[in-house]
């Protein structure tokens, strides 16, 4: 067996890892992920759309990878957790902790308040980090712990974009 090690030195980077198992689903889909490999369908079968969505997320954080399978009816895509382990090593202010605590911690209907408005302010290239933070009155540790936490926006070099669908 491969171990792989996910190193998170970025204070920010623990909104995507504390909410990879935040609900009862995200927690059996992890775990049945990290020991094997799982199709979409039976992830759809046993979890519902939730369970869609929750795979979408751990796609979106890089948690898991994929692969093509011979299954009864043909090829079918197949996840798997990518990393057997995580080492955190962070450091940072009290204010950016607070502020990662927040963005862990606000509900999803504030979530999808700030979504909303990050969405309303994009071109069709996105928004600048810095634009958005300025926009909305947060700081930019905070903006990015609300776009990691987020199942529809992720951070690309220095701007905020849609999540491309699948």
């Amino acid at each position: 067996m491969v171990v792989r090690i996910k190193v998170v030195n970025d204070v920010g980077e623990l909104v995507s890892i504390f909410h990879a198992a935040d609900t009862e689903i995200k927690r059996k889909l992890l775990s049945d992920l990290s020991n094997g490999w799982v199709t979409m369908d039976s992830i759809e079968k046993q979890y519902g759309i939730k369970g869609r969505k929750a795979l979408m997320y751990l796609d979106k954080i890089k948690m898991i990878e994929s692969q093509w399978i011979t299954g009864p009816n043909g090829p079918e895509k197949a996840f798997h957790t990518y990393y057997t382990n995580v080492q955190i090593n962070v450091m940072g202010t009290m204010s950016e902790l607070s502020d990662i605590i927040y963005a862990t911690t606000i509900s999803e209907e504030k979530l999808e308040e700030y979504e909303n408005k990050i969405i309303g302010m994009m071109d069709k290239d996105g928004v600048f980090v810095g634009d958005a933070s300025e926009k909305l009155g947060v700081s930019q540790i905070l903006l990015k712990g609300i776009v990691k936490r987020s199942t529809i926006l992720q951070i690309k070099g220095y701007k905020i974009e849609k999540v491309a669908e699948n």
